[in-house]
């Protein structure tokens, strides 16, 4: 297995953010994590990606402990990328994509035909090639997180953990975003684990979901199994069903939206 984590707990002061957390990746698999807000997926990211201390628990990366690692001996291993990275808008994206082979190269080895290789793979996986001497501040929304998704590749990490890579972006944007991490899974056997918000789209795309609330893992298994459980509307508070177009296709949450009335004078 690539990842495993084992009763992962994490505090923050005295409030208790995630609660004996469990979870096992295989080689190529996607993994949604999704709950309501304030639930611990972008805690259990980062305490996956080591940037967390647990209180208890361990995560493990091929057998050894992530709390053992370096940053650069995790960052060869796993990559994360933040629900809003940050880089000058006057960086091209052929140099946001170098910054992902520092854990390789360093601060004293320069680049040789390797790195310049996975960079050039990185690209090329993003479809970005033609574009790699744009500045960040030329790029569409749905552009812009294909090149840090290309920065995160050119670290050649088998892990890649994403917190929210569709927020912000209109829907066009987040099909192309998730259709690159489908890709990215099943014709380079990335193993992907990102938070998302939107249900239908991480039934839509992951192999397996992980349902948290208030820090607790509430489900674990696969989409179809959370359309029959559920806890979809009990765990989000919503009254909806879950309908199946067609039998080849995922089932999709169709929620009930009441309209609010003022009372007629």
């Amino acid at each position: 297995m690539p990842l495993i984590c084992s009763q992962l707990s994490v505090f923050y002061g005295r409030r208790k953010a995630l609660s004996d957390f469990e979870l096992s990746m295989r080689r190529g698999e996607i993994r949604a994590l999704i709950g309501p807000n304030g639930s611990g997926k972008s805690t259990a990211l980062q305490a996956l990606a080591g940037l967390l201390k647990p209180a208890q628990g361990q995560v493990t990366i091929e057998g050894v402990a992530v709390a053992s690692m370096s940053r650069r001996a995790i960052a060869r291993k796993l990559a994360f990328l933040p629900q809003q990275p940050s880089a000058p808008d006057e960086m091209t994206i052929a140099q946001l994509v170098r910054q992902g082979r520092f854990p390789h190269v360093g601060l004293f080895r320069t680049y040789d035909r390797k790195d310049e290789e996975a960079i050039e793979w990185a690209l090329d996986c993003t479809g970005l090639t033609s574009l790699a001497d744009r500045t960040l501040q030329e790029l569409s929304g749905g552009e812009r997180q294909r090149a840090w998704i290309s920065a995160a590749l050119a670290q050649e990490a088998g892990i890649l953990l994403l917190d929210e890579p569709t927020s912000f972006l209109d829907i066009g944007y987040q099909v192309e975003v998730l259709d690159l991490v489908h890709r990215l899974s099943r014709e380079r056997g990335v193993t992907v684990i990102m938070a998302i918000h939107d249900i239908n789209q991480a039934i839509a795309v992951s192999d397996r979901i992980s349902l948290l609330e208030k820090g607790e893992l509430r489900f674990d298994g696969e989409p179809r199994a959370l359309a029959e459980s559920g806890l979809i509307e009990k765990t989000f508070r919503v009254k909806g069903r879950f309908v199946q177009v067609s039998p080849d296709n995922p089932p999709h949450f169709d929620v009930e939206l009441t309209r609010l009335r003022q009372p007629e004078a």
